[in-house]
């Protein structure tokens, strides 16, 4: 490998074959690539741009070496100065607490398990075991899985850029309904037992595990069954495969600790990773194929739309002081409008100010979202505070939520009409999840009220979308206005007024571009006759 050249939009080298380079500042792995695979060629050379994960954090100077991760050879290594920065400021990819971050094999920051030590660790090793326990008292013979049993077979130890712990179990059930029915069976059992569970598809969920330092590591369960001869485990394996390769278990060892694994490690781990498993890759990418990602996409998936990008939003919100409570402008057209309101059931609250404040003022509310951390802080000051806000995780996208909650609110007692609030919610989903929402809204308002909707409406003077970038920071995608309404009309529903309006800055404020911060919205009231 030779030319290397290091500036701020990446890394240049020349190289003659393929290798994975491991990037370290100041001592410390942060990111690890295959150079020409992730590379473009440029200059007779291979160029590979930051992350996008990464930019921010590259204000500064530091000691960058390149590492060759199979040997451990340094191939470059020099003092760089990235960006714009005070003199003397060292770059230092950390979270808001001050915690080394590095990214992991999708891109993403993570606190790898290089950066933690033993006491940071046991409490996620002791959730291992403990889980594994209960899901044999549920009847599941589990184990690890993915990168937590290629550290236990490879090495004994979690892989250092890795971040999180897998476990997998094959199920005796041999249809992917029964595989669901038993994963969400499952769910229920770790619930009792105190977890927080997010679930992923029908057949895969994570448990929230609090490490000793408080920072919170994830637990991925993967389901799995035998299926004309394949191996089928969420979320990317389907192979020819023997039972008697995963049963009865056998035992491994990680970090000191004896835990169950498959019969024939080296089979399920080439299935996993391939016939060169044995061999370390922080960049490994799974080439999953398009035959069995439509399979698992058909059997369990779907009901994940975006929630990667809001659980990234939301990821430190719960760390951060609360918001201000300050309203939507959809609350305070409610409030004008609704002189009588028993309790608001908000859809999509986000980090939760809309029923904090209506609860603030007197009107009990509930808070629904799917993305669980974004309303933590609110919750937790309700609760202090004696305030009548209480949040709660929703996913349109699941219909058992979506029936449980919908039969729970509307057979709660509450004297006088019910308000159901959807603030860039059906923009923000997908049909399946908007037709959910219509039949939530009209259970909830079985005895009285009105759901009040809010969405980004199409641009129609042809030229670049108002709204394009607060929609893309939202992950919205504008919708018509009677498309909404046909949809709605088709449940039964009557919407009883409509406002369209343009949002912006306020009249008199200076503006570089005059339509930046703007956008068209169509607000709704609909009701269901009794």
């Amino acid at each position: 490998m030779s030319r290397v050249h290091v500036d701020d939009d990446g890394i240049f080298a020349a190289t003659r074959s393929e290798v994975v380079l491991d990037v370290l500042f100041d001592g410390r792995r942060i990111w690890s690539f295959w150079l020409i695979r992730d590379g473009v060629e440029r200059d007779g050379g291979q160029f590979v741009a930051w992350p996008p994960a990464l930019q921010r954090f590259l204000r500064g100077t530091t000691t960058l070496a390149l590492v060759e991760h199979v040997s451990g050879t340094t191939v470059f290594e020099q003092e760089v100065t990235l960006g714009r920065a005070a003199p003397g400021t060292r770059i230092a990819v950390v979270n808001a607490e001050g915690k080394p971050l590095g990214l992991d094999k999708s891109n993403r920051l993570a606190q790898t398990f290089d950066t933690r030590s033993e006491e940071h660790v046991a409490p996620l090793l002791d959730s291992i075991e403990e889980v594994l326990q209960a899901l044999r008292k549920a009847g599941i013979e589990a184990f690890p899985a993915y990168g937590t049993l290629l550290g236990a077979v490879r090495g004994g130890k979690l892989i250092g850029h890795d971040s999180d712990a897998d476990l997998g179990y094959v199920s005796e059930h041999t249809h992917p309904v029964d595989v669901v029915r038993e994963s969400f069976r499952i769910q229920r059992r770790l619930a009792d037992m105190g977890y927080r569970i997010t679930r992923y598809s029908g057949a895969a969920f994570k448990v929230d595990v609090i490490e000793a330092d408080g920072s919170v590591r994830g637990l991925d369960v993967f389901g799995g069954f035998l299926h004309d001869g394949n191996l089928v485990l969420m979320g990317e394996i389907r192979t020819p495969f023997e039972r008697d390769w995963i049963f009865p278990l056998g035992t491994t060892t990680l970090e000191g600790r004896t835990l169950p694994a498959p019969a024939d490690t080296d089979r399920f781990l080439a299935a996993t990773y391939g016939p060169h498993w044995r061999v370390p890759d922080p960049a490994f990418h799974f080439e999953t194929p398009r035959s069995t990602h439509r399979r698992l996409n058909g059997w369990f998936r779907g009901t994940r739309i975006k929630r990667e990008e809001w659980d990234r939003i939301y990821s430190s919100a719960h760390r951060r002081t609360a918001p201000r409570i300050q309203p939507s402008g959809l609350a305070r057209w409610v409030r004008e409008r609704e002189a009588d309101i028993a309790e608001v059931v908000d859809v999509g609250t986000g980090r939760g100010v809309d029923p904090y404040w209506f609860a603030e003022n007197g009107v009990p509310a509930v808070g629904l979202d799917y993305s669980p951390r974004g309303a933590e802080r609110l919750a937790e000051q309700a609760r202090e505070a004696g305030v009548p806000a209480t949040y709660h995780t929703f996913n349109l996208l699941e219909l058992r939520q979506v029936l449980g909650w919908g039969a729970r609110l509307a057979h709660a007692p509450h004297d006088g009409p019910r308000i159901v609030t959807a603030r860039h919610v059906a923009d923000a989903t997908n049909p399946v999840g908007r037709q959910n929402l219509w039949r939530f809204a009209q259970m909830v308002l079985s005895g009285g009220g009105r759901l009040y909707l809010e969405f980004l409406v199409p641009e129609q003077d042809g030229q670049r979308p108002v709204g394009a970038g607060f929609a893309r920071r939202r992950h919205l995608h504008p919708l018509s206005p009677e498309v909404v309404i046909s949809e709605l009309e088709a449940r039964g529903a009557t919407v009883v007024a409509r406002e369209d309006k343009n949002l912006g800055r306020r009249p008199g404020t200076q503006q570089r571009r005059p339509r930046a911060g703007r956008r068209r919205i169509c607000r709704l009231v609909v009701e269901w006759q009794a």
